[in-house]
């Protein structure tokens, strides 16, 4: 095992349990190489997760993607910081490329766009994404693929309610003087 591989491996099994030591490791690893994936990767996620820092979390995730564009495991991590950042345009280019990637999780990338569509309030187009999600999910995010389906089905029948016709006072005096 070569040093590099040693703080990589301690950094995450450091993380999110002791920080300090994350950070030390993560310090190490990445003066190894500063090109390292796992490493960068985890420094998105500190900066996403602790400090809500969510520009530098791009920035550390965008140099993932750029030292190895099939690092699998930061998809939909920068797809979270570019949804929380409210990227919505450049999470969509992310998330519909990263869809193209051989052995990503598509359903975990398909709940991360059915995300961004529930933001834009596109929920045709979200009931779509969910059943394409829940055929090609295998039980690992069905729940999670639920819960949306139940919120998006809440915020709808919000909507419906909303619009429903107010009556006039002139109607709601009448309906006073009927009950009477």
């Amino acid at each position: 095992m070569q040093s590099i591989d040693k703080y990589v491996v301690q950094a995450l099994d450091n993380y999110p349990y002791w920080l300090e030591g994350t950070l030390e490791s993560l310090g190490y690893a990445l003066a190894y190489d500063n090109k390292n994936v796992t490493a960068l990767w985890l420094y998105g996620r500190f900066h996403t997760e602790q400090l809500q820092d969510y520009e530098t979390a791009k920035q550390y995730y965008a140099e993932a993607l750029a030292a190895d564009i099939h690092a699998l495991a930061v998809y939909p991590y920068y797809a979270d910081v570019l949804l929380q950042n409210e990227d919505y345009e450049e999470a969509l280019k992310l998330i519909e490329f990263a869809l193209t990637i051989k052995g990503i999780d598509k359903p975990l990338m398909l709940l991360k766009k059915i995300r961004l569509l529930e933001i834009q309030r596109n929920w045709k187009e979200a009931s779509k994404l969910i059943k394409e999600a829940k055929i090609l999910d295998n039980s690992t995010h069905l729940h999670a693929i639920e819960e949306i389906e139940k919120r998006i089905k809440n915020k709808k029948d919000l909507l419906k309610e909303k619009k429903k016709p107010n009556k006039k006072k002139s109607e709601k005096k009448k309906d006073k003087k009927d009950k009477k």
